[in-house]
């Protein structure tokens, strides 16, 4: 199978050094994959029919930003889901499927979600039918899908992200943690945004990060998927 990682973004360069940029974590999760990065947030955009199926990444970005390259991915991701082709979508590309077939995207209520959080799945799809019910993931976002596309199910949830996991069709898995991220990485990012987020939820979430996130089941997940 071949397969694209659309990189929506940079890693900070005081964090690439040590955890290295998103090409380097995704393959990190999914080594069995090989994905091949196009950076779009660069406006580099790969050829739908080069590949079998697509991975996109987080962002800093919002989908919702009027920003070039995100308009133009917003016609892309549309494209992929005409062609049939698989897509998964994390965090930000999780968002991306909602906002660019027909759903909305919105900053949340509940504000930053940061730190590990647990999720329930509300439904089990054939392809996921060995996945646990409840899972842990890493979460940094402020944005949520508030409403969906048509031909959506809601996979998973919790009390503060409602849409946690969903799809699309049968080709399109949006996960809206960082199944991608390591638990060190997500520390010091979110530390470094104390004045943005608030001492008080970096301290909670620093306290969460004591309960191990759920990578290799989110990791069989996507590959099940993907494979189905």
């Amino acid at each position: 199978m071949k397969v694209a990682l659309l990189v929506c973004d940079h890693v900070a360069a005081q964090f690439a050094e040590k955890h290295g940029d998103y090409p380097f974590m995704f393959n990190q999760l999914l080594p069995e994959l090989k994905l091949e990065p196009w950076f779009v947030c660069d406006g580099s955009f790969p050829a739908i029919a080069d590949y079998d199926a697509f991975v996109c990444s987080g962002s800093k970005a919002s989908v919702y930003d009027d920003i070039a390259w995100i308009h133009q991915l917003k016609a892309f991701t549309k494209e992929i889901y005409d062609s049939g082709k698989k897509f998964v979508g994390v965090c930000f590309g999780h968002q991306m499927m909602g906002e660019a077939l027909g759903g909305k995207v919105e900053r949340a209520d509940v504000g930053y979600l940061i730190g590990v959080h647990q999720f329930t799945i509300a439904e089990k799809p054939g392809w996921m039918k060995s996945a646990p019910n409840v899972f842990n993931i890493l979460m940094l976002c402020q944005d949520q899908v508030v409403k969906l596309p048509p031909n959506s199910k809601v996979l998973a949830s919790s009390p503060d992200c409602p849409v946690g996991m969903f799809t699309v069709g049968d080709a399109f898995l949006g996960i809206q943690g960082h199944p991608e991220f390591s638990t060190e990485y997500n520390r010091e990012v979110f530390e470094s945004r104390v004045e943005r987020i608030g001492k008080e939820k970096v301290d909670r979430a620093v306290e969460s990060l004591k309960v191990e996130p759920d990578r290799e089941v989110l990791k069989k997940v996507i590959l099940d998927f993907l494979i189905n």
